[in-house]
């Protein structure tokens, strides 16, 4: 089985969660299954600007991106966040890639407003170059940068990365890994199991709301484009990955219906 398995960046700005994680990715591999591995780095992006004397500021979720932002993501996400994952791979005897979006055109973005700078909304992945590093027994590790024919380069949100990367393959699986036990119903229970129909509705009563209902939104277009399930696990809890991949409950398991 082909998986991708979103790592929000949170739960890899400590280095025992890191190095955690990077075990159990190796086992899911070592099992059998292809990974790729797409990570954000919004938390390390902060941190770095504010020592720059950066302010941050967010337009509905999104970071408005300056050059000076972008100039960071380079440095933060596709950098040191990338590097510090991979080497953690490399370590727990993983052969894993580091590249972003711009690399090989992987994912083409496009200006989503002059009000966010260059924020980049994903409009298709080209993943031949997943393909032949999956083929060639390497792991690759996507940092959430997209890129143009015209050589802008865009800050791409991770989880739309990890969507339109899944998509693209396609992959059987989308996992992300986050720091919430998964959908939360109205009493805030997690729910097990939700189709299309059952995200959209929890959307529109407005129970899914903020980053939940972005990830939702993303499920529910990943679904349409191919891929068989979208699981939201807790990234925190250690074995999360085989106990969703072994059938357990874990999380919350999204499919078309």
């Amino acid at each position: 089985m082909t998986l991708l398995i979103k790592l929000g960046g949170t739960l890899l700005d400590a280095p025992e969660s890191r190095i955690r994680l990077a075990g159990e990715i190796r086992d899911v591999a070592k099992a059998g299954h292809r990974v790729i591995v797409v990570h954000g780095g919004g938390k390390q992006m902060t941190r770095f600007l504010e020592a720059q004397g950066i302010k941050s500021s967010f337009v509905n979720g999104l970071r408005v991106s300056s050059p000076e932002v972008i100039d960071a993501l380079l440095k933060v996400v596709a950098g040191s966040v990338n590097k510090q994952l991979v080497a953690s791979l490399i370590a727990a005897g993983l052969p894993a890639v580091g590249i972003s979006g711009v690399d090989g055109g992987l994912v083409e973005a496009e200006r989503l407003s002059e009000e966010l700078g260059a924020v980049g909304h994903p409009v298709r992945a080209r993943a031949q170059l997943l393909r032949t590093l999956l083929d060639g027994g390497f792991t690759p590790v996507v940092a959430c940068v997209g890129g143009d024919a015209e050589g802008n380069i865009y800050n791409v949100n991770a989880d739309q990365m990890a969507c339109i990367c899944a998509a693209g393959m396609p992959v059987e699986q989308l996992l992300f890994l986050t720091d919430v036990e998964g959908v939360l119903d109205a009493a805030k229970q997690p729910l097990r199991s939700l189709t299309i129909a059952d995200c959209r509705k929890l959307i529109a009563d407005g129970v899914a709301a903020g980053g939940m209902q972005a990830k939702l939104e993303a499920a529910c277009r990943t679904l349409e484009a191919g891929v068989d399930t979208v699981r939201i696990l807790p990234g925190f809890r250690e074995g999360v990955l085989a106990e969703a991949l072994s059938g357990a409950e874990a999380g919350t398991a999204i499919r078309r219906g």
